[in-house]
């Protein structure tokens, strides 16, 4: 196996597909592999050394020390072992265990007032230090507190504002992930909030109940700002989840999970690394909520388990440790058309999924990440798809209150927020590969697409490279109508604003654009590996109205000030 190890890393590393860091650690792991060949040590023998200090990224927050990790001088020979060995247990990235002692921390519900009709919540973006029990105290960034933020919650129909204020040591931007709003107020790179400004966003939620989250959107600093810290949910209501038969007390039977992985280095700091691994970062260390080792008394016979995939780079395949079934009843832009029972799911960065599980009197069962299928990608061994992993423990108390079986009515604006295929009248086609986009990087000075409102739309998206890649559009929740010619499995069958992209795969997504045109505001589509993202994997596209192709542009570098109407951006002031 040593021979052909080396073999394999020394022509990976002559691949043209990957990156130069990439290509890099190939030849280093190949000549490892001689010297541990040489040595007559086996190849895959796990040892703990230290790693050479990471690159550094420039104004980053994180910790720049070397960290400590089993088997970590070895990921580079991971890229010659797991190519062309079939080595479907091997893995330079499997998170660390922990014992399951903290308590599931359950971010508040935001407060807001009403007046006028309009809801307001006010959210501050600020630094903190955060303890994490057995590991340490780093250096973090929140909404509102010093890790994550507070739950936002609204109805449909509601006006919401914000009252946004940025105490970061740099600009940010908070960008409503899956939320159907205004260009301008969409919270991406055009609309950022520079330090000591607020931004004053506004709109009416016009789609149906889901689970839905928060972030920044900093072009070429996502990546950071996330993995930092900042991030929360947006629980969208309306009258079928109000009447749902499911479990609905939030923070009790109803459980937030925002699902994480970081990496700490030996005094608990929050390490970033920036060594060329695909598809980013993959921590050694798994939160839920922000708790390393998190457990959850249940009190119900059912909780709806309303799962986020908060991380910035890792795809997390959901079981149970019993094989337990678990009934998912939405996906990112929400509920399934009925229940929909699951021994296993599979998520990517971004993507969400309600599911409700079921439980006995007295036992306990633990949420695991199971083996994930990454689509025959070249390397799953350095990209999380062989990593097996708990991921926080459930303890069902000796009596439980009885709870419905899932289900729940159509929505009265069920009809109208239908998508008809025969309706599309326009295909585009988008190809992923190394960093770009139909062989583009992204411009903030660019527009890619010009769609008209009101259309309804076919995207055929396609990744070519054999490394993980995602899709993510702005704005719209699609329907997958095919992935390579065949209907998409049940689990991708609802609204999605986020897909998982098999590589060399056709994904037929169907979309309409809605409500809202401005020539000169774009909304964004791009790969949510985040680093992928900031490192120009994204387009943007306006939506207008039909003539108006002569005003398209982009919004001019403007100086933020008082005086900016609420309606174009948001308001920025001091």
């Amino acid at each position: 196996m040593n021979r052909r190890s080396r073999a394999n890393g020394e022509r990976l590393a002559a691949a043209p597909f990957i990156t130069p860091q990439a290509r890099a650690r190939a030849a280093r792991g190949a000549a490892e592999s001689r010297r541990l060949e040489w040595a007559g040590l086996p190849f895959l023998r796990s040892y703990e050394r230290e790693r050479p200090r990471d690159r550094a990224r420039p104004r980053h927050p994180v910790a720049r020390t070397p960290v400590r990790r089993t088997a970590a001088a070895l990921a580079a020979l991971a890229v010659s072992a797991t190519v062309l060995t079939a080595c479907d247990s091997f893995s330079t990235t499997a998170p660390t265990a922990h014992e399951f002692v903290n308590e599931l921390a359950i971010p508040p519900l935001a407060p807001s007032t009403e007046e006028g009709g309009v809801r307001t919540f006010d959210l501050t973006a600020e630094t903190g230090t955060t303890a994490f029990p057995g590991i340490g105290e780093s250096e973090t960034w929140g909404f509102n507190g010093a890790f994550l933020g507070p739950t936002l919650r609204a109805e449909r129909g509601e006006q919401v504002a914000f009252e946004i204020d940025n105490r970061l040591p740099e600009a940010t931007s908070v960008h409503w992930h899956g939320m159907h709003l205004p260009a301008a107020m969409d919270g991406g790179p055009h609309q950022m909030i520079e330090q000591g400004e607020t931004w004053r966003p506004t709109w009416t939620i016009d789609q149906p109940a889901a689970t839905l989250w928060y972030h920044p959107h900093p072009h070429g600093e996502t990546e950071k700002h996330v993995y930092q810290g900042l991030a929360g949910m947006f629980i969208l209501d309306d009258d079928a989840s109000l009447a749902a038969d499911l479990p609905s007390e939030y923070g009790v039977d109803d459980l937030p999970m925002i699902v994480q992985d970081k990496e700490f280095d030996r005094s608990g700091r929050l390490v970033l690394r920036n060594d060329g691994s695909e598809p980013g970062t993959l921590g050694d260390t798994i939160m839920v909520n922000g708790t390393v080792g998190a457990y959850r008394e249940v009190t119900t016979e059912r909780v709806r388990l309303r799962l986020l995939n908060g991380s910035t780079a890792r795809t997390y395949t959901f079981a149970f440790d019993d094989d337990r079934a678990m009934t998912m009843v939405a996906s990112d832009g929400g509920f399934l058309d009925e229940p929909l029972e699951m021994q296993d799911l599979r998520l990517a960065p971004g993507e969400r999924a309600e599911v409700v599980v079921e439980f006995e009197p007295g036992e306990t069962t633990r949420l695991r990440s199971v083996k994930t299928n990454l689509g025959g990608i070249v390397v799953p061994g350095t990209s999380g798809g062989n990593d097996e992993f708990d991921v926080m423990e459930f303890r069902a108390d000796p009596s439980l209150a009885p709870s419905p079986e899932p289900s729940w009515p159509q929505a009265q604006d069920a009809v109208a927020d239908e998508l008809h295929e025969d309706e599309a009248s326009v295909t585009r086609d988008f190809s992923l590969n190394t960093r770009e986009i139909n062989g583009l990087k992204m411009d903030m000075n660019r527009i890619d697409e010009v769609v008209h409102v009101g259309d309804t739309e076919i995207w055929e998206v396609r990744s070519t490279q054999p490394i993980p890649h995602s899709f993510h559009i702005h704005d719209v929740q699609f329907r997958v109508l095919s992935i390579d010619g065949e209907a998409p499995p049940p689990e991708l069958a609802g609204p999605k604003d986020t897909i998982y992209l098999n590589p060399n795969q056709t994904y037929r997504l169907l979309v309409r654009f809605e409500d809202y045109a401005d020539p000169t505001m774009p909304y964004m589509y791009h790969c949510h590996m985040l680093l992928h993202e900031d490192e120009g994997m994204m387009g943007q596209f306006v939506v207008i109205e039909p003539g108006d192709e002569a005003a398209v542009g982009v919004p001019p570098m403007r100086e933020h000030s008082d005086e900016e109407e609420d309606g174009h951006g948001g308001h920025l002031g001091h």
